[in-house]
This record gives structure tokens, C-alpha cells and sequence, in this order.
């Protein structure tokens, strides 16, 4: 049964040709804001790993990669959830100093996505990582990259609207911060996303701080693999979605664990074994450098400043039979 609903009166603002130049507007002008305030170079990245290195997301834990076997190199691939694991690696043996980063365009696959309007099984980010000193490692130096986020994309917006002046949507740039703790006691029966619906209809503009340990209630907000961000220094960038009345999630980040959070976390999570995973080992180590990173999701940002309400307006994917007749009765144009 398809889960996706199409707002009354709805229509995309620009033309198929207008839409495909938006996007790639979007896609150049955004990667040169966001790699000039972060200090970010292009790399390329895997489309798949070891599944042996602990180098693969593990999202909630539960999602299956999907997996094959190579047997030239005699190894089981697993097509990346992310990249959050593997761009710190590249940061090591890529050598790059303090105060400089990398993003790349990722691109995965997520057979376990229950799709509706902003979901799909295919998923393209801008995922980016950058060195950082042990003592940058604090909510000040979070909050400060965050900033610099939003004012890259609202940059951006303000080119977009410029380029089609049919786009009317202008993303707030102040943003408001709050903890997950936060959120539970001001609305302590609400549902986290009944929360987040909340907070962005209120301030428009959010980063919800400290996903993944669990509030007082015994569980958490969402949940996070143990092994990349430090539950204490993560968040999402929220914004509120004018077209679908909702809270839009843009962007999942935070500064990344050192040994210490990795065995807090680990515990926490029951993930003990991972200790002797490749990736987890060089951390335990000390031979990682510090970073903060994140993904930034590409389809995402091009929907919230197009004034698209479906994902599938702005990314080609597969989709049920039902949801493909619902569109083409609303004129929504799946690509």
C-alpha cells in the first residue's frame, strides 16, 4: 500500500527542462559553497566495501546491505549504506592536515527503506569529513559547522530563485538548537517525530542535537550506528517543509567518536565484538585522526528549494505500482 500523499493543489513550479537545469544548478552551486566554507576537496568514493572491515553504516543496525560475492578477490562486497565510516580511513591515508576535509558524491542502496514522499532505495548525498584538533572536538565547533551548512544551502536557494523566478522558497538561515532531551520534556507524550513536526513548525530552522543514547523515557530519540558519530556531539539539520507541512530532515552529521565514545557506545549498543573489526581496531588505537563529517542528502536539498512533494520529481528510483498511478493521476511527474 503506498504511503505517499499529494497536497491539495499541487503542482511543480518549473517545466521537465527548467526542473533538470535547476538541479544541476543546485548540484554545482551548492559543492562550491559548502567545499569553500568547510575547506572541503572532491574526492572520489566506493560504491562498495569489504563487508569483512566494519567499513559499511549500519544505519539502525538493522537494515540489510545488499551483498554479493567477488570471487576474483574472495571477498563478500557490500554496496555502501553511507560512506561515515570510510571517508575518516581516507582522511588518514589521504594525509590531510588539520582544518581540511573531503566530500564526495555518494551514492547507495537501501533495500530495507520503507518508501513514501521523502524516502527511497536509492539515496544520493554529498558526504563530506574533516580533520579537526582533539579540542575542537566540543558543541561550539558543531554548532559553528552547522551554520556554515545552512548558510551554504540558503546561498544556494537565493541563486536558485534568482536563475527561476517561479521558486518562491526562501530556507531560514538563523538556526535554533536543541538536545533530544529537550524536545522529550516539552512534549513527553509526543512521538519523536510528533517533536520534530513541532520544534521546525515553530523555528523553521533546527539542529536537533545528541541522537542515539536513550532519554528518560529508556529509549532513544532515533537511533545511530555506536561506531561513527559521538551521541553526545551529533544531530540533524531540520527545516520546516512548506509544501508538505512537515519537518524536512537534511542532513544527519556530528563530530565523530574517539576510543573513549566508541567503548561507551559499543557497551551501550551491545556491539561489543566490533572491537576486533579492522576500522574499529586502527580507532581503539589511536591511529584515526579526529573529524566531523556527515551526509547532506543531494535529492533532499533539491527537493526542499524546488517545491517538490515527491522524492521521485527530482532522483530516478523504483516504485510500487500504486504509487506510480497515484502520481500520474496528481500530475506528478516521476522521473
Amino acid at each position: 500500500m503506498s504511503k505517499i500523499r499529494i497536497p491539495q493543489g499541487y503542482h511543480m513550479p518549473l517545466t521537465n527542462n527548467e526542473l533538470q537545469r535547476a538541479i544541476e544548478l543546485i548540484h554545482d552551486d551548492f559543492t562550491h559553497n559548502l567545499s569553500r566554507k568547510l575547506n572541503l576537496h572532491r574526492v572520489s568514493a566506493p560504491l562498495f566495501v569489504d563487508g569483512a572491515t566494519g567499513l559499511n553504516d549500519d544505519l539502525n543496525g538493522v537494515e540489510r546491505p545488499v551483498s554479493f560475492d567477488i570471487p576474483d578477490v574472495g571477498v563478500q562486497g557490500q554496496v555502501v549504506h553511507s560512506l561515515a565510516k570510510w571517508k575518516r580511513l581516507a582522511l588518514k591515508r589521504y594525509e590531510f592536515p588539520i582544518g581540511m576535509g573531503i566530500y564526495t558524491d555518494m551514492n547507495a542502496i537501501r533495500r530495507d527503506e520503507e518508501t513514501d514522499n521523502l524516502h527511497s532505495v536509492y539515496v544520493d548525498q554529498w558526504d563530506w569529513e574533516k580533520v579537526i584538533s582533539h579540542e575542537d572536538r566540543n558543541v561550539e565547533y558543531l554548532k559553528e559547522t552547522v551554520k556554515d551548512i545552512v548558510g551554504s544551502i540558503c546561498d544556494t536557494a537565493t541563486f536558485v530563485r534568482y536563475s527561476f523566478p517561479a521558486l518562491t522558497f526562501k530556507p531560514e538561515r538563523h538556526v535554533h538548537f536543541f538536545t533530544t532531551s529537550e524536545l522529550e520534556e516539552r512534549w513527553p507524550d509526543k512521538t519523536p517525530s510528533e517533536r520534530e513536526d513541532l520544534i521546525c513548525r515553530e523555528y523553521q530552522t533546527v539542529f536537533l542535537m545528541q541522537i542515539g543514547g536513550n532519554l528518560k523515557n529508556g529509549k532513544p530519540h532515533d537511533g545511530r550506528a555506536p561506531d561513527y558519530d559521538d551521541w553526545t556531539l551529533n544531530g540533524d539539520i531540520l527545516m520546516w517543509n512548506p509544501v508538505l507541512q512537515q519537518r524536512f530532515e537534511i542532513s544527519s552529521m556530528g563530530i565523530r567518536v574517539d576510543a573513549p565514545a566508541l567503548e561507551r557506545q559499543l557497551k551501550a549498543s551491545g556491539h561489543e565484538e566490533r572491537r576486533e573489526l579492522y576500522f574499529h581496531k586502527l580507532l581503539l588505537g589511536g591511529r584515526l585522526p579526529d573529524s566531523i563529517g556527515g551526509g547532506i542528502g543531494q535529492s533532499r536539498v533539491c527537493m526542499l528549494l524546488l517545491g517538490a512533494c515527491h522524492i521521485g520529481e527530482v532522483q530516478v528510483s523504483l516504485w510500487d505500482e500504486e504509487t506510480r498511478k497515484i502520481c500520474a493521476e496528481s500530475g506528478v511527474r516521476l522521473l
